[in-house]
């Protein structure tokens, strides 16, 4: 059975804040973009949203990175680039694994692979060149 939710400014504000951005926010970037212009937000409205959107797929988490979880509000499978010293994330175009991959995981697994998140980690380019 489906669940109906009451419509709510707040959460619209906040999914549509999520989609928006490129930067794959944290609840409290998320926060800090809307309480200006929506004086009563709270932290935990903002988080208890966010976790309502990733257990429908309305968005993804990327997991916890620089000590905060991330959100992407694209759900199309894609693939991330986590710098592993600013904490910067990126959508890497055009990456995917080879199907000899996914078939291969799937023998491994015993089952049929519905999706998958592939991220990289490293360094990005502004914290290479500064650790050079």
């Amino acid at each position: 059975m489906e669940v109906t939710r009451k419509h709510s400014k707040k959460r619209d504000a906040i999914l549509q804040c999520i989609r928006e951005t490129k930067s794959h926010p944290s609840a409290e970037w998320v926060y800090q973009q809307l309480k200006p212009q929506i004086p009563d937000l709270s932290l935990g409205t903002v988080y208890r949203n966010l976790a309502m959107f990733k257990a429908d797929g309305t968005i993804q988490s990327l997991g916890t990175v620089a000590g905060l979880e991330r959100y992407d509000g694209n759900t199309d499978p894609h693939t991330h680039f986590i710098c592993t010293t600013c904490g910067k994330v990126v959508d890497l175009e055009n990456v995917e694994l080879p199907r000899a991959v996914l078939t291969e995981a799937e023998h491994g697994a015993g089952g049929i692979i519905g999706s998958y998140q592939l991220q990289f980690f490293g360094s990005c380019a502004d914290c290479a060149k500064q650790n050079h």
